[in-house]
């Protein structure tokens, strides 16, 4: 190949280079840094306000509340349980979502009594919850995986006034023939639930 061909072939390169970085520059557009919206723009993703969560499993929000409600009950200190579903899971497992809510004036620290007597000096968690089948006069406790951590909420310390915190705890499943159950879980009173699924 000539040194004119080889000078013209760079050249090309050089030029093709030089559009590709035009194109790159002419799309990245707003020369304002991209720090504020402008008025008739919304932001493409929801802003989040609700305070910072020691892990994702019990992280306090104040958002909107799951729709379905199916047992609400009260405990100490103006704390509130809810429970939106009790539903029967594949593998025999049965799952309790809920929330627990401070509708008092003062941060509820108590939270050490939900963890029961099973799993002392293991962190916060709602361990302590069981389920009761009347029917069948059985118990059911939180399952525990190989290293005997429960399989429910961790880490919740304290619950702050006006505070949300999602909760779950999974159960053995009782018989198909049960369709009703007793949720207690230390400080709140009983609920009594019917399973879906």
């Amino acid at each position: 190949m000539s040194i004119r061909r080889m000078v013209k072939a760079r050249g090309g390169v050089a030029v093709a280079g030089a559009a590709v970085m035009a194109l790159t520059l002419v799309g990245c557009g707003n020369n304002d840094g991209g720090s504020k919206p402008k008025a008739d723009q919304k932001p493409s993703t929801p802003q989040s306000q609700g305070s910072g969560a020691q892990n994702p499993a019990p992280s306090a929000s104040q958002g909107s509340e799951p729709a379905a409600v199916i047992a609400t009950v009260n405990g100490a200190s103006g704390m509130t349980l809810v429970i939106n579903s009790l539903q029967r899971d594949p593998g025999g497992f049965l799952t309790v979502n809920g929330q627990i809510k401070n509708a008092g004036s003062q941060s509820f620290t108590g939270t050490s009594a939900w963890r029961g007597i099973e799993l002392k000096g293991s962190g916060e968690s709602v361990a302590g919850a069981t389920l009761v089948d009347k029917a069948g006069k059985k118990r059911y406790y939180v399952l525990r995986d190989t290293e005997a951590r429960c399989l429910c909420t961790t880490g919740i310390s304290s619950v702050d006034p006006g505070q949300v915190v999602p909760f779950f705890a999974q159960f053995p499943a009782p018989p198909t023939s049960t369709t009703e159950v007793e949720f207690s879980l230390p400080t709140f009173a009983t609920a009594t639930v019917k399973i879906s699924g």
